[in-house]
Formats: C-alpha cells, structure tokens, sequence
C-alpha cells in the first residue's frame, strides 16, 4: 500500500476545498496575518529573527503568521496543490515565507539547512507511521539548544468512532487504519470521496520517539478542549474553545509540548 499517494491525493481534493472554506477564512486572514492558537502562541514568544521550519503546513496559514511575527520560515507540505496556493498566498500578502513540497521522511534528502526551532501542529504526526522516525528528522534540523513546539490532537480521541460515542481504534500504534470518507472537516457535505491512510500514537509513544533522538520534552500540557470546530457534535463554551455536547469537559483533547535538542 503506497500511503504517501493515497494520502497526497486526498490532501490536493482537501486543499481545494479548505482554501475557499469558512473554516479557514483566508479574507479574515489576510487582514489579521495570524491562525495561531492561544496553546501554541504559549511557547512561539521572542521568535524575532529565528529560522523556524514548519512541517506538514497545509497550504500556509500557520507559516505566513511566524512570519509576520519577524521569523525566517520554512514550510513543509506532502501537497503539491497546498504548496502551490502558500505561495500564492504569501506573494499575495507580501510575506518572504519559503515553500517546499516534500513528505516529512525525505526531507533531509532534499534539504540540508538547520533551525532554530521546528513547529508541527493539529492533526500531522497521524499521517506518518513511524514516530521515531519523524522524530530523527525533527533532530536533523534542529541546531543544538533548538527547540521543538508540537500541538496535536489528543490520542485519546482518535480511539472513537466519528461521532465519538463509542471506541473503535485501538489506542496504541499497530496497522494503519484505513478510512473511506465523503466530504472534509471544513465541510461535511463537500462533494468529495477520498481514501486516507493514518496512524495512531499514543503518548508514551511520542515522548519515547523525542527521547531516543536527542529531544528532552521540557514542556507538556493537556487541554479539554479544541481551538477548531472540526469534529461532529462541538459546542463553542467559550470564543474558540470548542467541546463534544455530550462529553463536556470530559475528555483530553489537545496536548502540546516543548522539547530541546540536547
């Protein structure tokens, strides 16, 4: 099974979709010049200056705010379409961010420069199936002392099923899950059919795959509750923090961390 095509395939069909969304709302965007969470802001201060590399970036919202904030980035993106429109959106908003098209494994093949700090976040460590892996790549670029800020999605909540009131998937990393899906998170009704490939990774996991390439977790928290309505049956409790109805604050679901390259 050739995951990387299976899933750059349902990524273009997605991108398509999610740029025009209300979801990602580029005309708000281009007033504002940021999409970054208040969970991750926490841990990007003082990034005036740094060259910062931003992996698995989708078509470039997150990119383009380091950037206004006075950083040197890089972003990262399996799809080619994604890519194609965080360059446009960049010229558009007269921000210098960098765009490459690569899946996260390869990219030290095709590029050989070193970071102050490497950003990942909401749903990217899941499409990659080998943690210690991706953790080595996120070392490669690292310099010594650099620092790595991750937010993502709890484990926790991809065990259910979609409509989170059952377990499903197994919590621990073990075959691919393989999933039919009609439509997108920004648009469940969109007139699309893909396939996609994903893996889960629990906790112990992640921490373990940083630890055994050099990357001491520094920072660790956990957060009942999401930034984006992108699941089925969310309420907004507060502006921007988003819980299931019938769950309440029940359940984890986002974590973020912040690990040194030793």
């Amino acid at each position: 099974m050739d995951y990387l095509k299976i899933n750059k395939e349902s990524w273009n069909k997605r991108t398509e979709v999610h740029y025009d969304s209300e979801f990602y709302d580029n005309d708000n965007f281009k007033k504002t010049g940021n999409s970054l969470n208040e969970i991750e802001l926490e841990f990007l201060k003082e990034i005036k200056g740094k060259k910062i590399l931003h992996l698995q970036c989708h078509f470039g919202q997150d990119s383009i705010s380091l950037s206004k904030l006075g950083a040197e980035v890089t972003g990262v993106d399996l799809s080619d379409l994604a890519i194609e429109k965080a360059d446009n959106l960049a010229k558009e908003m007269g921000v210098e961010t960098r765009f490459i098209c690569s899946d996260v494994y390869n990219l030290p093949n095709i590029h050989d420069e070193k970071y102050d700090l490497v950003f990942t976040s909401y749903g990217t460590v899941g499409w990659l199936p080998d943690s210690n892996k991706w953790a080595k790549v996120i070392s490669h670029f690292l310099k010594p002392g650099g620092k790595f800020v991750f937010a993502e999605f709890h484990p926790a909540m991809w065990m259910f099923d979609d409509a989170v009131e059952k377990v499903a998937y197994r919590y621990f990393n073990s075959d691919p899950i393989v999933e039919d899906e009609e439509g997108t998170y920004t648009d469940k009704n969109a007139d699309i059919k893909e396939t996609c490939v994903t893996w889960n990774h629990s906790l112990g996991e992640i921490f373990n795959s940083l630890k055994n390439n050099g990357l001491q977790t520094v920072e660790f928290n956990e957060y009942d509750y999401s930034p984006y309505n992108c699941f089925q049956n969310l309420e907004e409790f507060e502006k921007g923090k988003y819980r299931f109805k019938h769950h309440g604050d029940k359940l984890p679901m986002v974590y973020s961390l912040v690990a040194i390259k030793n």
